[in-house]
């Protein structure tokens, strides 16, 4: 891989959209884009979401993934205004150091407008093209098709069904799953 996994997270930029790593002075917008119903019934958001889980995202979770290499985390927000509107991350794997997984939400007053696309676009390629990464997966709980629209819209190809596969509090979920390869970028 490129780079070091242990490196501080780039901003990304697209027209639209800065991606950069979450701050202290986030943590409100945070809190209160996660106490939408919808990211806490298709994330592994803490339910219910309280001050504390944006606080230890921003805080410990982020901050604890760039250190060790576990995964990098960015706030998405739009260039023109400001605002949060969502979030992105990547997961390494350490059982096979080759891929990672993709996640994102997005906050609800600003789905549909293909954001969330555009950030998954960039940071999918800095996954493949920045840390040499010879794949990206894409999971969901089965029936998230916002998610799995982002997914195709970002160039993810779905692969199948996992059955009783991803955890979410507890509880096993049929997941979808797809993936993207350096191949597959568009440049």
């Amino acid at each position: 891989m490129d780079e070091p996994l242990a490196a501080e997270l780039p901003t990304l930029t697209t027209d639209r959209l800065l991606l950069r790593a979450p701050r202290e002075s986030d943590i409100d917008a945070v809190h209160a884009a996660c106490q939408d119903p919808e990211i806490q019934r298709w994330t592994i958001v803490p339910s219910p979401y309280r001050r504390e889980d944006a606080e230890f995202f921003v805080r410990d979770l982020a901050p604890e993934g760039r250190r060790t290499g576990a995964n990098r985390i960015w706030c998405v927000f739009e260039r023109g205004s400001g605002a949060l509107v969502g979030s992105q991350a990547l997961v390494l794997r350490a059982h096979d150091p080759g891929s990672a997984e993709i996640g994102w939400w997005a906050v609800k007053e600003f789905r549909g407008r293909g954001y969330t696309t555009e950030a998954a676009r960039a940071v999918s390629h800095y996954g493949l093209r920045g840390l040499g990464l010879r794949r990206l997966e894409w999971q969901a709980y089965v029936g998230n098709g916002g998610s799995r629209a982002v997914a195709e819209k970002a160039g993810y190809r779905f692969e199948g069904t996992l059955r009783s596969y991803a955890e979410q509090r507890g509880t096993f979920h049929d997941a979808w799953i797809a993936s993207l390869l350096p191949g597959d970028l568009e440049d």
